[in-house]
């Protein structure tokens, strides 16, 4: 599962949905699915949105493993 900081980061600039999405060249739509946990970006996507805010890809997208997966325990 992808987590992200987005909505806080934007929050803290003063910035809508739409600001951040015509900045990285995606729907504001998109933004939205990213906050929200139901997209997760491409490399170059994260890194653009990192590029935003000054941050490190690592700084704002943050992975943890999902412990309702039980796809693993048969192998």
């Amino acid at each position: 599962m992808l987590k992200t900081d987005i909505h806080m980061l934007r929050w803290e600039a003063g910035m809508k949905q739409e600001e951040l999405a015509e900045k990285v060249g995606v729907r504001r739509e998109t933004i939205s699915a990213l906050e929200k946990g139901k997209y997760n970006p491409s490399l170059k996507l994260a890194m653009d949105i990192a590029k935003v805010f000054g941050k490190q890809v690592e700084e704002i997208f943050h992975f943890y493993e999902d412990d309702t997966d039980d796809s693993d325990d048969d192998l």
